[in-house]
């Protein structure tokens, strides 16, 4: 039996690095996201600082690891037996929780997790114990370190508010000093910022480094008999007086003789100081708690005692995490982030909804949203009909953003927000999170990272009325993640750790391969993902300045949704006449990503039109129609699969061999269709489209003969009304969706 206590360790420090791995690729976007927004340097630069900053914030966590041992539980309360269940059950929670939020590309807490599921499990095995014992479920607090698991989640709820409010009001500060214009100040007034932030960044990097060392703990003369972590705790004031002074002057050397940005070197600085704090307060959720378990065991081992005898209570102590294992942490954690793909896809949810301008919008809104928004607004009229006019236009003149040219606003590669915000982002998140690393309160560096992100965006007006209520509505959907990440964390883990205790050694075998398996299938659907948003077919807008260039770029999306359309359509009737429900559900979901796509075309009409010469504003009117009509396409074949799948799904009567006879020749002579003008498309001869347009016209006409027929039947030996509702309706759909297509070549006979 003491072999499985072994066998548990071993499977611990897998899932240690598992753990790390995942957790790394959820918590990158917490410290890399300002810069990466931001485009200040280039990616390879920022990854080396960031990977500087994470290793030696990893070998300096080692005091952060009593959080695992004694912040959530009572040790003493506990059995070896039972710790190694509590143990087992939270690691197998963490890493399926934090890779199922990885794959949906949703940014969560991983301290949150690991303290709710502390929690849950202590509390599983603690309700076992009392009710083996006869007692009532009042008596888990005997078990549960309340006060200071009260501070802890207190701590992390207040984060959320504090980060944001911070982030707000020190960006409305900064910006109105600086402007958008920031480069055209005086050198003085971004040596000022320069100092400031530099400042506060090095204190703090500088009271973190030294947290979890011997040095911390050293005296010399200067420090006045106190160790060193003392002194600068001690003189806050003084030593905050002098590096502003320092670093102001470096900063002005900086911006005046070396010609160097002064905002590139803050987040350069920033990054380093936030992935440092990242390991040193994080580090905890990933490997505190198998070392425990490791420390756990060794005293056991040593002891000599029954695993079902021998109590906990040394936990309660501090006891020292070996630097090198710190240090195999550190490495793991910096070619994860390095090498891991779903980090960047994590990233993208919190750059977007903190993007200047407007994006492409993941979020739908919702009537809170809304609600939230129009209250702002009223509220926002209200303090300026207090405020005087000459104020506002002082305060509106430093809010005035640069104006892109057409071309510049189309790009891609534009930064989401500019270095000022990025610089605010940084150094708000990095103080708050060193402040609570220092004071070893485990508080979420996702809370604030995001929430300094969200406040510093809504105070720089990067929520624009086109924007606001997609953006409120994207908040308000990671948050309520955040709380779901505590309440199935806590269920989750309760659940593993009472079946680890009923189950013993063949349930701990049996959860580990059920977590191989949902983790690798959770892969297996991000790569499958990745592949489809890089389809080949996929659409593309416009960007030509003239009639010629649009004529050209259109025909080549069409040439794309005919190919795609076609694939639809062949999948839908197949699957109708076979019912096949996956080949349906796959056909609908095509046509979804179709018709985002087609919308996203229409959302770019803006800076298309912008793009034009004067001699080709023509073409606007061109390009429009050739949008709308496929759209018309799009939502005829999208009505068909639905209908089909519905029908299918639902159960009712299949299509008699006559029906599916009609649609499988329709299909065909559509596939011949869809066939031909992509050729045309694709090869240029656009002179063969009345060709084209008389061959679909009779092709019209022939659906309308086997609705004539389709009618005669009903009247005579048709007796199921799903059926024939079904079949008139795609019937009809194919009529539109004809005529939608002899419109669109239409359109290329008139230009």
């Amino acid at each position: 039996m003491d072999n499985i206590y072994l066998f548990m360790i071993i499977a611990l420090a897998v899932l240690a690095v598992a753990d790390l791995v995942v957790g790394v690729s959820n918590d990158a976007v917490n410290f890399l996201n300002s810069a990466v927004g931001s485009k200040a340097v280039s990616m390879k630069t920022i990854m080396i600082v960031a990977s500087i900053g994470i290793a030696l914030g990893a070998i300096f966590s080692s005091g952060m690891m009593e959080v695992a041992r004694k912040g959530i539980f009572n040790p003493d309360m506990f059995m070896f037996s039972e710790i190694m269940v509590i143990f087992m059950a939270v690691m197998i929670t963490d890493i399926l929780l934090l890779d199922f939020f990885n794959t949906i590309g949703m940014p969560t807490s991983t301290t949150v997790s690991i303290v709710f599921e502390l929690l849950g499990a202590a509390v599983a095995i603690a309700l076992v114990k009392i009710f083996a014992n006869g007692g009532g479920f009042s008596e888990v607090v005997n078990y549960i370190n309340t006060s200071q698991a009260t501070e802890i989640v207190t701590g992390i709820l207040l984060s959320v508010i504090i980060s944001f409010t911070v982030g707000a009001i020190v960006q409305y500060v900064a910006r109105l000093l600086l402007s958008f214009n920031y480069d055209k100040k005086a050198i003085w007034v971004g040596a000022l910022f320069g100092g400031v932030a530099l400042t506060s960044m090095v204190y703090f990097i500088l009271l973190k480094g030294i947290g979890g060392t011997g040095i911390a703990k050293a005296s010399f003369a200067l420090t006045e008999g106190k160790t060193i972590k003392e002194f600068l705790e001690i003189h806050v004031a003084p030593i905050i007086a002098i590096n502003l002074v320092i670093w102001s002057i470096l900063s002005f050397v900086i911006i005046k003789f070396l010609k160097v940005n002064i905002y590139k070197i803050v987040i350069i600085v920033g990054t380093f100081a936030l992935a440092l704090a990242f390991a040193g307060n994080d580090l905890v959720n990933f490997i505190g708690v198998p070392i425990a378990a490791w420390q756990s065991y060794q005293a056991w081992v040593g002891s000599g005692i029954a695993a079902t005898e021998f109590g906990m209570s040394f936990l309660a102590d501090k006891v020292p995490t070996p630097t090198v294992l710190l240090f195999i942490s550190g490495i793991v954690m910096v070619l994860t982030l390095w090498f891991s793909k779903k980090a960047k896809y994590v990233a993208q949810t919190e750059i977007n909804l903190s993007r200047e301008g407007n994006s492409k919008e993941r979020f739908e809104p919702n009537s809170l949203s809304r609600i939230l928004v129009r209250g702002s607004k009223a509220l926002g009229f209200y303090f300026n009909a207090k405020t005087p006019s000459s104020i506002q236009n002082k305060i509106e003149k430093q809010f005035e953003k640069p104006i892109f040219s057409a071309e510049m606003a189309k790009n891609k590669d534009l930064p989401a927000f500019d270095l000022v915000r990025a610089a605010v982002n940084l150094m708000v998140a990095g103080i708050l999170i060193s402040i609570a690393t220092s004071y070893k309160l485990p508080l979420s560096t996702t809370y604030v990272t995001f929430m300094v992100a969200m406040g510093t965006s809504l105070s720089d007006r990067a929520w624009g009325s086109e924007s606001a209520v997609y953006r409120v509505a994207g908040v308000m959907n990671v948050i309520g993640g955040w709380f779901f990440t505590a309440i199935i964390a806590f269920v989750a883990a309760a659940t593993v750790a009472f079946l680890i205790h009923i189950g013993g050694p063949v349930m701990i075998g049996v959860l580990l391969l059920l977590s191989i398996l949902i983790i690798a299938r959770n892969s297996l659907s991000y790569l499958k993902k990745s592949k489809e948003v890089k389809a080949e077919d996929s659409l593309d807008n416009a960007e030509s300045d003239s009639v010629q260039g649009v004529i050209e770029e259109s025909a080549k999306n069409i040439s794309k949704v005919f190919k795609r359309v076609d694939k639809i359509q062949n999948a839908a009737i197949e699957g109708l006449v076979k019912e096949d429900l996956k080949k349906l559900k796959k056909a609908k979901n095509d046509v979804s990503k179709l018709e985002t796509e087609i919308e996203d075309l229409q959302n770019n009409i803006f800076y298309f039109i912008k793009n034009l010469h004067e001699s080709s504003v023509s073409a606007s009117a061109f390009y429009i129609d050739v949008i709308k009509t496929l759209q018309d396409i799009a939502q005829s074949i999208g009505f068909i699969s639905k209908i089909s799948y519905k029908h299918v799904n639902n159960n009712h009567k299949a299509l008699k061999e006559n029906q599916a006879n009609e649609l499988k020749e329709i299909e065909l002579k559509l596939n011949e269709m869809f066939s031909k003008t992509r050729t045309v498309f694709e090869s240029n001869t656009l002179h063969q489209i009345p060709y084209l347009i008389e061959e679909l016209e009779r092709l019209l006409a022939e659906v309308g003969v086997y609705t004539q027929k389709q009618v005669e039947r009903t009247r005579t030996t048709e007796s199921s009304p799903k059926n024939t509702t079904l079949y008139f309706s795609i019937l009809l759909e194919f009529e539109d969706l004809l005529k939608a297509k002899i419109n669109l070549l239409e359109l290329y006979t008139k230009v």
